[in-house]
């Protein structure tokens, strides 16, 4: 079974992401979602021994980084744990900066307006 993490603080679009993956890898996955950058990094955590294979995250959320995204914060803090060197992470937003932050971080993206028109990116993410 796949484990995957959702972390956006807009609870609309956690609720999107989470019902999107529920419907297309059905008894395949278990999601675990968290509103903050912060709460999301603690999910990660407390599951070192078992990493998840995909997280998927906001770049805007709690402004306590600044001048970071939030986002930008968690993936970086992931990408210095070395069991998570295998984990996929995207970064889904609707910010302008998501190409180029995502580029530096080493992560994929894809814009909030093309998962909001569709959902078959969710099978693309190849997890």
């Amino acid at each position: 079974m796949k484990h995957a993490l959702i972390v956006d603080d807009s609870q609309s679009w956690n609720n999107y992401h989470c019902q999107n993956l529920a419907q297309i890898y059905r008894e395949e996955i278990e999601i675990d979602r968290a509103y903050t950058a912060r709460e999301g990094y603690d999910w990660v955590y407390n599951y070192i021994d078992n990493p998840y294979d995909l997280i998927i995250t906001d770049l805007s959320m709690e402004n306590d980084f600044a001048p970071k995204f939030a986002g930008e914060w968690l993936v970086e803090q992931i990408k210095l744990l070395k069991q998570y060197y295998k984990t996929r992470i995207v970064i889904i937003s609707g910010s302008m900066a998501i190409k180029q932050i995502a580029e530096d971080l080493g992560v994929d993206y894809i814009p909030k307006y093309v998962v909001a028109s569709d959902i078959s990116v969710y099978k693309n993410l190849n997890f």
